[in-house]
This record gives structure tokens, C-alpha cells and sequence, in this order.
């Protein structure tokens, strides 16, 4: 029988630091056992002048090699299946009660507000980071309650992290707690790629509203430099 996970709430779980008057930390999903992880990881200088609300940033992240299982069970390989095409990447798992769902809903919400033609140009890229419990019907299941096209992967686990360590995204390994819950930590950014050469450009936080989406989606659809 697959392990019960524990209740988790939004908590710091690796911080990035964007040089924006000063360093920004970074919510995740964490564990019920509310102890804060702390991980520096430096992102970037956010660039001026942008049309984003999202931070622009100075310093464009390669997309990750990054081989995992989709939700119908074949393998799918991100820079592959991806290139040349609007991407936003997310990290995080489908138990998580608090950011994950929220941010998900939020770019979920967005996406609607798009004409179809706008919406077939953008990948929404969810990765999980609790593989064990998140089987591909599971995360199908999850992400269809925010949007039918929306991606998901699962898969290795250290293939996950070291995907999210390439952006500067902290992935810890799920804990399995003394009364049998499991609980994970992750970061909740989220990276935007831009078609023009497969790079991530802006940076959302944990806190971007529906409204920030909203405002960048139909830019990001246009490949709009940031």
C-alpha cells in the first residue's frame, strides 16, 4: 500500500536570491512539521524596462535535460518535446493543500482568458517531485482539474533534482515522518522559456496573481523579449 502523506502548509523551503533590493525568499510546499530549510541559490539580476509584471531575467537559464514519464506512461523529453515553444516549468506534487494548487489554479485561470490559437502556442510543464505517490493517473487526475492541457511528468527522482538545481530550484527528498505521513519541500517558482532560443526569461514567485498570468501569458504566446 502506498504511504499516507501528511497535511503540508506554504513554508521557506530554499531560498533564491534575486538581487532586487536585496535577496528574496522563495515559498514552497513543506512539511507538517513546520521547521524552515534554508538553501541559497542564485537566480539572477533582474533586468529593467521589461513588459513582464513576472521578474525579467539577466541571466536566461538553459531548458533542463530533463527524460521523464508523462501521464500516459511514455517517456517524454523536455527540450524535445518543447523546442521552440512557449514553457512555463514548475516543480512540485499533487498532495501539496497550499501553493502547489494555487499556483497551478492561477495559471490555469489565465490560460482560459487566452484565445485558443494563443493557448496552443504556451507548454505548461508541471514535474513532479514526489514520484513515488504521484503515478501518471494520479497527476492526469490533478492536473485536469486546472487544465486538460496542461503536462505532466514523473519519474527519477534525482533526475528531478538535478533538473530543478540547474535553475536554481531547491527539490529535497520526500521524508517518510515516525507515524507513516510522508512530507515534501520544493521551490515554488515558476520559469517562463521563451521560443526564440529555449531559455528562461522571467521568474514568477509564489505570490504572482492570477492577474500577473493574466498580463503575461499573452506576451510569453508572442515570444515577446522580456
Amino acid at each position: 500500500m502506498p504511504l499516507p502523506r501528511t497535511t503540508t502548509r506554504r513554508r521557506l523551503a530554499g531560498t533564491a536570491a534575486l538581487a532586487l533590493a536585496g535577496c528574496l525568499a522563495l515559498s514552497s510546499c513543506g512539511s507538517a512539521a513546520g521547521k524552515t530549510t534554508a538553501g541559497a541559490a542564485v537566480v539572477s539580476m533582474p533586468s529593467s524596462n521589461s513588459p513582464y509584471q513576472g521578474t525579467a531575467l539577466s541571466r536566461h537559464f538553459d531548458k533542463p535535460d530533463l527524460v521523464l514519464n508523462d501521464t500516459s506512461g511514455q517517456p517524454f523529453d523536455l527540450r524535445q518535446r518543447t523546442a521552440g515553444r512557449t514553457t512555463l516549468l514548475f516543480f512540485g506534487y499533487t498532495d501539496c493543500p497550499d501553493v502547489c494548487p494555487t499556483t497551478m489554479g492561477d495559471i490555469g485561470v489565465a490560460m482560459q482568458k487566452l484565445p485558443a490559437d494563443e493557448q496552443k502556442k504556451i507548454d505548461v510543464v508541471f514535474v513532479s517531485t514526489d514520484p513515488a505517490r504521484d503515478t501518471p493517473k494520479v497527476l492526469r487526475t490533478w492536473l485536469d482539474s486546472f487544465n486538460t492541457s496542461f503536462i505532466g511528468l514523473t519519474g527519477d527522482l534525482e533526475k528531478v533534482k538535478a533538473a530543478a538545481k540547474s535553475l536554481g530550484i531547491l527539490v529535497e527528498d520526500p521524508i517518510v515522518n515516525k507515524d507513516g505521513t510522508v512530507s515534501s519541500s520544493h521551490g515554488a517558482q515558476v520559469l517562463a522559456f521563451l521560443p526564440s532560443d529555449d531559455k528562461a526569461h522571467v521568474l514568477y514567485l509564489s505570490n504572482s496573481s492570477i492577474d500577473v498570468f493574466s498580463h503575461d501569458l499573452p506576451l510569453l504566446a508572442k515570444g515577446v523579449p522580456a
